[in-house]
């Protein structure tokens, strides 16, 4: 997506994109009385942890809600960090009007969607923050593509602002400094499976096999595994109770290597495609 600054290219995939980090830690504070089946609808999990100190003096306050609606999850936020906005982009930071709307109970696709070219939105965390790939835009051009985990140009908690003054994570630090109640589920993928918090006995199968400061997919290669620790290439896999699950993990891709079910193309604000580079 190019979040020091977006343009279009014919080649890239931009998706649904005004919507949609570094090692990750595992922090285990789960909060054991909220639902966590991948079968369900969890509209409660959907909380920020109280007594944040929110983005900082001047700054809207992080809202997020969530409803079951139908066989739908449905998400509503304004986008903001509920933790001190530390600029790591020249883009600012504003209040948006996210909308999201999931299965419930999603199902696996016929075949994976791949996610390599795909400039926006992922999915989002429970604290209502837009999930975007291991990948950045084509700006600055000495890191066009490139890992921004890597290329450390992400905050604490792994996010930082688009074009559009959007703040979006890349990875996801699920801990209370950054706003977290629980770290079981810590936010969904738009085909609506969840996405699991890190964890240090599950693993990425991707392995650096390049220099990921730019052109970041082809600098990492997934190799597949016999364990049922290391993830599949969506960076996901079936949990004992038989649902699908992604996993945050500490390294490649951090969140989501591929959709395992179908990507839901969202609406109004959420689907708007990214402005051209200024």
């Amino acid at each position: 997506h190019g979040s020091l600054n977006h343009m279009k290219l014919p080649s890239i995939l931009l998706g649904t994109a005004a919507i949609g980090a570094g090692a990750l830690c595992a922090t285990a504070f789960v909060v054991p009385t909220i639902a966590t089946s991948a079968s369900k609808c969890d509209a409660a999990l959907f909380t920020i942890k109280a007594g944040m100190p929110g983005a900082g003096s001047g700054y809207a306050k992080a809202k997020v809600s969530a409803e079951c609606s139908g066989s739908n999850l449905v998400v509503t936020s304004n986008g903001m960090p509920s933790y001190a906005y530390v600029a790591k982009t020249p883009n600012g930071l504003k209040t948006q009007s996210w909308k999201w709307t999931v299965p419930a109970a999603p199902k696996k696709a016929s075949k994976v969607t791949s996610i390599t070219t795909r400039l926006g939105t992922i999915g989002f965390t429970v604290t209502g923050i837009p999930i975007y790939g291991p990948m950045e835009g084509p700006v600055p051009a000495n890191m066009a593509f490139g890992d921004p985990v890597y290329n450390g140009i992400l905050d604490s908690c792994k996010g930082h602002t688009g074009y559009m003054a959007d703040y979006h994570d890349h990875a996801i630090l699920a801990t209370a400094s950054c706003g977290f109640a629980q770290s079981k589920i810590v936010g969904y993928a738009i085909d609506g499976f969840p996405i699991y918090g890190a964890s240090s006995s599950i693993k990425s199968g991707y392995v650096k096999t390049g220099n990921p400061k730019s052109n970041s997919w082809a600098a990492y290669t997934y190799k597949a595994s016999s364990s049922k620790n290391v993830l599949d290439k969506c960076n996901g896999r079936t949990e004992a109770d038989g649902s699908y699950a992604y996993h945050a993990t500490s390294t490649f891709p951090y969140t989501i290597g591929c959709f395992k079910g179908t990507p839901v193309t969202q609406r109004g604000a959420a689907e708007a495609p990214m402005p051209p580079m200024r």
